[in-house]
């Protein structure tokens, strides 16, 4: 569960991931708890209001170590996952999120476990209690469909598998990744993947981070084996599988730049791609180093109309770099501005959502004003005159529920809060803030409260009792600076 004190307004301060493991006091497999406490179940989830059971308690996960024997579009394959984990108290069973359709068989530490399904929740009975502080393997084996997705009515709409023509890529977002593969699967949880994914020799598989190996397998098939270098939250997991050509360039300071696109799209996605590096070195100017060491884009044959920052190497579908320059570079510029808001910094929970999407929202229309797009001055007006309906519909930026957890007041609405803050303390303040809240939390989780207090600080003032009515409530506070703007009247 998450240890949460109010702050702001009803806002949450809630200490993200799991208890940090204290050491044993007893040898593993003994079946006694540290201080000898007795064993007892982990809990189902974190205890994300929204999204409850979206993560597992009694564990925290050091590495995924994920196999994939592929063999066609829309096939059933062979799959298994191990997962090392260290318990975070005395544990009898936990629970994985998992809701593939075939399991075959779970070991813990080598030896066989009882499980048994609960919705998307799998439940792992070790054949012994694991000591709190105990460092464990669960192997995972079963069969994983490639058809399967599930759908939302917002801005996701399809997610899981996404098939293309001659293969596959991944849209776990938001809790999609248990569709394929068992995982503790919440934004705020992070940790390093191995991916081993055997393909067909005329296919080629991608995934996060760097390319280890590529060895040939009887039968003339090709294992592709990928190491993540930074620990990854599930629903930012990429696996891609298809007809490939590698694009390799460089950015700033030499970063590694590799694109990933299907043979077909090679010529008429490279003039958009190209901007990449550029688009690197304007977002650096603003947010300081890019966080990984690597990045690229996956072009997705998909029709499906959804680009996703899934980490160091952001999906876009086909028509998004087949369309006019000018929305090519805006959907460019917002999955890059993700590896540092919502991937780097990963959100604390569900609720604070708007801090990734109104982030990349925000620097996607701020390049896009200066690069042949609508001024941004225009597009605040317009989203500020939408505001008070957007929050009669789906909740203020900081109050969503699950179901709309992907409106538009995650993005414009929560873009406008941002650029209501710079209007308010001034760009050279702003500045400041986001360079700071990018720095100071790279590589961790952080939420609402974290970022007011952080500008608070930056600025030198309370800055509770002007972003708390931005952030929480019906109504849209004026705009600094504008008190000619007003929003449209709401309709029921």
């Amino acid at each position: 569960m998450l240890a949460c004190t109010a702050l702001l307004a009803g806002a949450l301060s809630c200490q993200g991931g799991h208890p940090a493991p204290r050491p044993a006091h007893h040898a593993p497999g003994s079946g006694a708890g540290a201080f000898g406490a007795a064993p007892s179940p982990g809990a189902r989830g974190i205890g994300d209001p929204l999204l409850p059971l979206d993560g597992n308690g009694g564990y925290t996960v050091r590495r995924y170590d994920l196999s994939f024997d592929w063999r066609a579009p829309a096939t059933p394959f062979e799959a298994a996952v191990t997962v090392t984990a260290t318990a975070t108290q005395a544990l009898s069973r936990f629970d994985l999120d998992f809701a593939g359709n075939t399991l075959h068989a779970v070991t813990v530490d080598g030896r066989p476990a009882r499980t048994r399904r609960d919705g998307d929740e799998l439940v792992v009975t070790p054949a012994r209690p694991l000591p709190r502080g105990a460092v464990f393997t669960v192997r995972v084996a079963y069969t994983a469909d490639p058809a399967q997705r599930r759908h939302r009515r917002d801005a996701i709409g399809e997610y899981g598998w996404v098939p293309t023509p001659d293969g596959t890529v991944l849209y776990p977002q938001p809790d999609g990744a248990k569709m394929i593969f068992p995982a503790d699967d919440h934004p705020s949880l992070r940790a390093p993947f191995t991916f081993r994914i055997t393909t067909p020799a005329d296919l080629s598989a991608v995934a996060n981070g760097r390319l280890v190996e590529r060895a040939r397998q009887p039968g003339g098939r090709v294992r592709w084996t990928y190491d993540s270098e930074e620990p990854i939250a599930a629903q930012l997991v990429q696996v891609a599988i298809g007809r490939f050509t590698f694009a390799d360039g460089t950015g700033p300071h030499g970063l590694p730049v590799r694109d990933v696109v299907p043979e077909g799209l090679v010529d008429a996605t490279r003039e958009h791609r190209s901007r990449t590096p550029d688009h690197l070195a304007w977002l650096e100017q603003r947010l300081g180093p890019y966080p990984f060491r690597r990045y690229g884009v996956l072009v997705a044959d998909t029709d499906l109309p959804v680009a996703l920052e899934t980490q160091s190497l952001s999906v876009l579908p086909r028509d998004s770099l087949l369309a006019d320059r000018v929305h090519a570079e805006r959907d460019l510029v917002h999955e890059l501005a993700h590896q540092w808001t919502g991937d780097s910094v990963a959100v604390r929970r569900w609720s604070d959502l708007w801090l990734s999407e109104g982030h990349a929202r925000f620097y996607e229309r701020l390049y896009s004003a200066s690069h042949g797009g609508v001024p941004l001055e225009d597009a605040m007006r317009d989203a500020y005159e939408q505001l008070d309906q957007w929050r009669h519909d789906d909740g203020a930026p900081a109050e969503p529920t699950e179901a709309t957890l992907f409106r538009n007041v995650r993005y414009d609405g929560s873009a406008l809060v941002l650029y209501a803050l710079r209007e308010e303390v001034g760009e050279a303040v702003f500045e400041r803030i986001e360079r700071t809240w990018v720095t100071r939390y790279r590589g961790r989780a952080a939420g609402t409260a974290d970022f007011v207090a952080l500008a608070s600080e930056v600025a030198g003032r309370d800055l509770r009792p002007f972003l708390t009515p931005w952030l929480y409530g019906p109504r849209t506070p004026p705009m600094p600076g504008h008190p000619d703007w007003r929003a449209a009247p709401v309709e029921s």
